[in-house]
């Protein structure tokens, strides 16, 4: 305990280069378990964003780029599929329901979803969580909205607005159709997933506006089922969202859709398809994760370099304690201790830095992002970095606590000319 205490008073005497160090060390810590937090949240929300969904069937492309266009709204789909394909779809008999989806709108930066209001009913997220209004009511007209949390809170909508739909999905757009505006009806309550940042229209709606339909055409202020009853049918869709009666069938069914036809189909099993994501990701991971500990070891090096720099000044110190008693493994245990502390003190700020940081960008990098990162316990996996980080302090602080244990008493006392 004593050495400890001596640890503690030698610090103190040298401030300057103790808070320099420190603060190296809580950079790089911080750099380390940040990334390693954003990894693991990261994962974490594109897991959580759809649950409950068997298959997703789009046109023919990439398992990957399909997902993330539909689920995850990054991306444009390639092409669009036939309204009858996804009637076939549904009338087979190990099929319970299906989304149909179109996209290809945004509202100021924020993407618009037609869909039915089968979506509010069988939509899952978060292991089986369905989606809750906040205000207002599901779609019902051809011209409703429903918004989520974000876009209400962000742009300050409530329900009763109109919102103007623009062509495309940039944040800037010079095709609006201001001649066909939307009037919210409700606002979903907050899920952390890009449903936050998505308009959901009717898809008769979205038909609507392209078609150009005039201010007296009958489908107007009419719900989707009325308008289906009068033999309208969407012009196309962007992917379709399936749900089986039975997991079993999900390969039957996607052999089904891979082989379709009339026209070129892709069925994908969503839990794969993100398997398959990570998988092009883990590299990247790897190589950010890598550069992380390139950085912790440089702050522990420089750590070094400041202990064996304050070893020619602290000679004499370190003699004096030898001739009042003090044994060699007493000096070596000193100079170990005072590495170790100046790693922990390091590394405890550098996790004080990254917390404080993430609540301050939280909110940009859910808006920015769309990513939810949680700012809780630390994780198994973290504990361990940084229970390796000080121990790794601990023997960085070998090395010149090993230079001290050589110097002999007569060395540290010599005047030297």
């Amino acid at each position: 305990m004593a050495i400890w205490h001596l640890a503690l008073k030698s610090l103190r005497n040298r401030l300057f280069v103790v808070v320099l160090t420190v603060a190296t060390i809580a950079l790089s810590v911080s750099l380390l378990l940040g990334v390693e937090r954003i990894r693991r949240e990261t994962r974490t929300s594109f897991t959580n964003t759809i649950s409950g969904t068997d298959l997703i069937v789009g046109a023919r492309s990439g398992a990957v780029p399909l997902l993330l266009s539909t689920v995850f709204r990054i991306g444009n789909p390639t092409a669009n599929i036939s309204w009858e394909s996804h009637e076939a779809l549904a009338a087979r008999p190990e099929v319970a329901w299906t989304i149909p989806l179109v996209l290809g709108d945004s509202h100021r930066g924020y993407r618009v979803l037609g869909t039915t209001g089968v979506y509010f009913d069988h939509y899952r997220y978060a292991r089986d969580r369905r989606l809750v209004l906040a205000a207002g009511t599901p779609l019902g007209s051809i011209d409703d909205a429903v918004l989520g949390s974000e876009i209400a809170a962000k742009l300050g909508y409530t329900v009763g607005q109109e919102i103007v739909v623009a062509h495309g999905a940039g944040e800037v757009s010079f095709l609006e159709h201001d001649d066909r505006p939307f009037r919210v009806v409700g606002v979903l309550a907050p899920t952390g997933t890009p449903v936050d940042r998505t308009v959901h229209v009717s898809l008769a709606g979205i038909d609507r506006i392209h078609a150009g339909f005039d201010d007296h055409d009958p489908l107007a202020g009419m719900d989707h089922e009325h308008a289906h009853d009068r033999h309208w049918e969407p012009r196309s869709l962007t992917a379709v969202l399936v749900g089986l009666k039975s997991r079993a069938a999900a390969l039957q069914v996607q052999r089904f859709v891979n082989e379709y036809d009339s026209e070129p189909l892709t069925a994908i099993l969503p839990g794969l398809a993100l398997q398959e994501l990570w998988s092009l990701l883990s590299v990247a991971e790897r190589a950010l994760l890598v550069v992380s500990g390139f950085v912790v070891v440089v702050g522990l090096a420089g750590m070094l370099t400041a202990l064996l720099t304050s070893l020619e000044e602290r000679r004499r110190e370190m003699a004096i304690l030898r001739s009042l008693g003090a044994r060699p493994v007493h000096v070596f245990s000193l100079v170990v201790g005072e590495a170790g502390l100046l790693t922990l003190g390091g590394a405890l700020a550098g996790v004080a830095a990254l917390y404080g940081l993430l609540l301050a960008a939280r909110p940009i990098i859910e808006s920015r992002l769309g990513l939810f990162i949680a700012v809780g316990a630390p994780s198994g996996y973290e504990i361990v970095l940084f229970t390796v980080v000080c121990l790794a302090g601990l023997l960085v602080g070998v090395v010149p606590g090993y230079r001290i244990y050589r110097h002999s008493l007569a060395d540290g006392l010599t005047i030297r000319f």
